[in-house]
């Protein structure tokens, strides 16, 4: 499974960050390597089109789910028009590598 997690620093025990389109990073967890890969967010610097940037930045990586705090309505689309999960990261997460976990474990919430 390949997820996407915004992340407030490039490493997997970075701190999650709760907005999507313009976090900084974008971290990539491949669960049948263990391979971690760090990516700078295309829509953090975009004056607007933040969240559609992100979003098909990560539908182009052919990610399962992306989890993170918030998606925005036009972010939101293209996941289900992608047919990617949203996850949402929960008050126990505080970490990348936590929010990969929880993730594979089936313990985060969907987005609606």
């Amino acid at each position: 499974m390949i997820l996407f997690i915004s992340s407030q620093h490039p490493e997997p025990q970075s701190p999650i960050n709760e907005r999507f389109g313009r976090c900084e990073w974008l971290m990539k967890y491949d669960s049948k390597t263990g391979q971690w890969t760090e990516h700078q967010n295309p829509g953090a610097a975009q004056s607007g089109g933040a969240g559609v940037a992100a979003a098909q930045f990560v539908i182009d990586h052919k990610a399962d789910a992306v989890i993170s705090g918030a998606f925005g309505p036009n972010a939101a689309g293209a996941f289900r028009a992608g047919n990617i999960a949203m996850k949402l990261f929960g008050s126990e997460v505080s970490t990348v590598e936590q929010a990969a976990e929880y993730c594979l474990q089936d313990k985060l919430e969907s987005f609606k």
